[in-house]
């Protein structure tokens, strides 16, 4: 989740319970997931100069449509750079913190409201500037109460914002069910599946939390709007025989994104080819 400090910082997710066995599976997707990410990057599915520093690279070969299904949009630039005269302070006493005079990595429990609002006061957030918050696959963790707090937290304390959520959709379906089940033998459970039974509902739980508007787009829609060559490289890295498989996972995933005070934030061109 991000958000504007001095310069925008980046705050870490989902969750910081240490005892709690439901954090501990999904702490296991969250390293699953990274050890994906790295394996994608290694064979040319996107260029990530820094991930090659936070994430092992293992000797198991990843399928090809878990593959591609990584190869989410991304930013063409960091955020922000840090610089060899910036100051940083890390750890203890400052608490699971990363901090310097243009850039700060908080760990929070996204659960707790207070302990997270006074972890950015510590870091002089401004809640006037705009602000940029992203999530990728949290919310499901957490119950939809939990994520409805969330959710009307940062709507109400940003002047000027944008949500960016990516994870999971149409989960009713039988697809849908063997995602959830796969990950309940794993001690993983979806806390909040129930918000993800389609694009409207994502929308409508955006909405409802204060946000004045609210799109959503699967991944399989998504993909389709990629730039054709970019698709033709990507295609062209590995075969691919299982391509309903790619179809089905893609379709039960999904970028949400909704916007408050929107005419400071100039949206209306960065989406327009999903709209």
């Amino acid at each position: 989740m991000a958000a504007s400090l001095r310069e925008p910082p980046f705050i870490s997710s989902p969750s910081s319970s240490s005892c709690d066995t439901d954090d501990e599976g999904v702490r296991g997707t969250c390293e699953d997931a990274s050890l994906c990410k790295r394996f994608a990057v290694s064979i040319g599915y996107w260029h990530d100069p820094y991930i090659q520093h936070l994430v092992r690279l293992t000797k198991e070969r990843k399928a090809p449509e878990i593959n591609r299904g990584k190869n989410k949009p991304l930013l063409s630039k960091p955020i922000i750079e840090l610089h060899s005269e910036d100051m940083l302070q890390m750890g203890k006493p400052h608490g699971h913190t990363l901090d310097s005079k243009r850039y700060a990595i908080i760990g929070a429990d996204l659960r707790d409201l207070s302990e997270l609002e006074e972890k950015l006061k510590k870091c002089n957030m401004n809640t006037q500037l705009p602000t940029l918050l992203i999530t990728e696959c949290v919310l499901v963790y957490m119950t939809p109460e939990q994520s409805t707090s969330l959710l009307k937290w940062a709507a109400n304390t940003f002047e000027t914002a944008m949500l960016i959520n990516y994870e999971q959709v149409n989960m009713d379906d039988r697809f849908g069910q063997i995602m959830i089940e796969n990950l309940r033998r794993r001690q993983c459970d979806l806390a909040g599946v129930e918000t993800c039974k389609s694009l409207e509902s994502q929308k409508e739980r955006l909405l409802a939390s204060g946000w004045e508007t609210a799109s959503a787009v699967d991944m399989m829609e998504l993909y389709s709007r990629l730039p054709r060559a970019e698709v033709s490289r990507i295609e062209s890295l590995e075969f691919l025989d299982e391509m309903e498989l790619l179809e089905q996972l893609m379709q039960h995933y999904c970028l949400c994104w909704a916007t408050k005070g929107g005419q400071e934030l100039g949206t209306d061109h960065i989406f327009v080819a999903l709209m």
